[in-house]
């Protein structure tokens, strides 16, 4: 069993010099990474296989970590049946407290286990909540983990495209349904197909890079994805290209950013980002508040808007924004997950307003 590994040295290590010795559970290897933290108390399955965590070293700071182990990884429709994506997604993981001995109905295999074979370290015995701290009032900094002393260099992914690293690399084709969304696959997680599938629609899932005017579609959907928007520049071109016309278009989370790009705006890194199941945003011209999951390290700045777009949700803890809105084309994107599995599904409404506006370009 890889939870054998246990009795190995190994450190957590941030660039600002902070050391924090732990256990070790997953595989022996030094890592390195961006060190960010999850609030959410379950769904460590769901996390850890969301590209959007690409290069990342992720800190969970609900206590209890494997206590319900983890389920095979079964196909349904060409899409892992429990995870967000074919594989583990994150460079490592650092937990409190470690559960070795898991039980629950659908469990195949430990954590522990499931991270060995995806070569994936894991730290334990960490007091994740001062981390998560210092995280919060340094920002999100640059660490390790570091196994036996087998020392590494540190490793920023923003210097990298992880886009090209996480989107597909060829046009894949789910459904036979009536509306045929072309999916930008940036890093998309499973659950938004899963969600596009149950509204009568063919979801054809093409490269981040891929020229759009190729395909014939119905609607245009922009996928969540990890890293800096402004190093997708083919994406952004190609949605230069797309917005004048006059088909509907969706974009979560870096889609919603990368429409920011392409119609003009700017963005910029948050400090610590949002990553949780529990945050507030208000919509616009409204009092409604909806409660939503997130995870996402950069932001929209709604100053550099242009005249026929307004900001379309708004994050009511820090006021950063949540989502646009085209105000005369039927465009639309939001920063959070309204697909989310494993927290709210307050905003699930987006996708039927997605389908609304398609069935309404059809006619």
């Amino acid at each position: 069993m890889s939870f054998s590994n246990r009795d190995s040295r190994v450190r957590l290590v941030l660039k600002d010099n902070l050391t924090i010795e732990g256990k070790l559970f997953g595989f022996p290897e030094s890592v390195a990474g961006e060190v960010v933290f999850n609030t959410a108390m379950t769904g460590y399955p769901e996390s850890i296989t969301d590209p959007s965590y690409k290069g990342q070293i992720l800190v969970l700071t609900y206590p209890l970590i494997g206590n319900y182990g983890v389920p095979d990884n079964i196909l349904e429709n060409q899409l892992s049946g429990y995870f967000e994506s074919e594989k583990i997604q994150v460079s490592g993981l650092v937990i409190s407290d470690y559960s070795a001995e898991h039980h629950h109905w659908n469990a195949r295999k430990s954590l522990s286990d499931w991270l060995y074979e995806h070569q994936i370290p894991g730290i334990y015995g960490v007091d994740t909540r001062a981390v998560t701290k210092l995280l919060r009032e340094k920002g999100t900094m640059l660490g390790k983990i570091v196994v036996e002393n087998k020392d590494i260099d540190f490793y920023d992914p923003d210097q990298y495209n992880l886009v090209k690293q996480v989107s597909t690399k060829e046009k894949i084709i789910y459904g036979r349904g009536r509306y045929r969304i072309l999916l930008i696959d940036c890093g998309v997680k499973h659950n938004i197909i899963r969600h596009l599938l149950k509204r009568d629609t063919t979801v054809i899932r093409v490269p981040w890079d891929h020229d759009i005017h190729k395909e014939e579609y119905d609607g245009v959907f922009i996928s969540n994805g990890p890293g800096d928007p402004k190093k997708c520049e083919a994406t952004i071109e190609q949605l230069r290209m797309a917005l004048p016309g006059s088909k509907p278009v969706f974009g979560i989370c870096l889609g919603n950013q990368l429409l920011a790009l392409a119609s003009g705006a700017n963005t910029y890194k948050l400090k610590y980002g949002h990553r949780s199941h529990n945050q507030p945003v208000i919509m616009a011209h409204s009092n409604r508040c909806y409660i939503t999951s997130q995870n996402h390290g950069f932001a929209v700045d709604e100053t550099t808007l242009g005249n026929e777009w307004e900001p379309l949700f708004t994050n009511l803890n820090d006021r950063t924004n949540e989502g646009l809105r085209h105000l005369t084309k039927p465009v639309f994107s939001a920063q959070f997950h309204p697909e989310a599995s494993s927290g709210p599904t307050d905003t699930d409404f987006l996708f039927d307003e997605f389908i609304s506006m398609i069935q309404k370009f059809k006619k």
